[in-house]
């Protein structure tokens, strides 16, 4: 049986098992809990079934892998769950802190770290495989053209480190642009001096209107708002600002009452 690569899945069957086992010897190896994202034909599956104390778990949406998993890998049945990685209830398939690995679709990669961002508690380590645009865009920081909402947000909980590149040649269909390994890893921020949910809207209102200062890209936020002390800050544009700074903007709106 073999499997059919799904355009509307976004299915790029990675098919070097040299790539495969550097990408599972990349994984930190804490904690124990691991969820595979899309294992597809398994080829990475095969590799973190042979980690010696680790606890995993594969998510798949679509059913002709889960068949074929089944049918060719020595796999207890409980540990695939049937389900869309960004519908799921990922505390009912994990319990406690965990790790992710996986060759993330590409067509909803960006929401795939949107949902790892909302389960940053628990979600403390990822090597993963993405766009290499993507990869460039996620680790790059301030200044640059491509730093965008995803850069910020995963920097403020995560180091990231890319790893290596991939060609196209080395997927089942070859995808038309090169892929890219990357790590994330828990940094020890667990509060950042805002509240989370408005830091998050301020970023991204930040960079929605990424050509303008942010005085104007922020204009709705910044009505009656006393801004001594960010004026400087607010001259910029989203790409110019760190971390720290968005942290402190936002601190600064929240503290005014917003």
């Amino acid at each position: 049986m073999s499997i059919r690569p799904k355009k509307s899945l976004g299915q790029h069957f990675l098919t070097d098992h040299n790539i495969a086992q550097k990408i599972i010897a990349a994984l930190p190896g804490n904690p124990a809990k691991l969820m595979e994202i899309g294992p597809g034909t398994g080829i990475l599956t095969r590799y973190i079934l042979d980690l010696p104390g680790i606890d995993p778990v594969f998510v798949e949406t679509d059913q002709e892998a889960v068949d074929y998993l089944l049918d060719n890998l020595s796999l207890d049945a409980d540990r695939i769950i049937h389900e869309d990685f960004l519908k799921t209830n990922l505390h009912n398939i994990v319990q406690g802190p965990y790790q992710i690995v996986g060759n993330l679709p590409y067509n909803i990669s960006s929401q795939i770290f949107f949902r790892m961002l909302e389960d940053r508690s628990r979600m403390r380590s990822a090597v993963v495989m993405i766009q290499k645009e993507v990869a460039e865009r996620i680790r790059s920081g301030p200044g640059n053209k491509v730093y965008g909402i995803l850069s910020v947000l995963l920097q403020t909980w995560y180091d990231i480190e890319y790893l290596f590149t991939v060609s196209e040649g080395v997927f089942n269909p070859p995808p038309k642009v090169k892929s890219a390994v990357i790590r994330l890893v828990r940094n020890n921020t667990e509060e950042i001096d805002c509240n989370p949910d408005f830091y998050f809207k301020v970023v991204k209102a930040g960079f929605n209107q990424r050509r303008k200062t942010l005085r104007n890209a922020l204009k709705p936020l910044l009505s009656g708002i006393d801004v001594t002390g960010i004026e400087d800050l607010l001259s910029k544009r989203a790409e110019q600002l760190s971390v720290e700074e968005f942290i402190r903007i936002t601190s600064v709106l929240k503290g005014n009452g917003i």
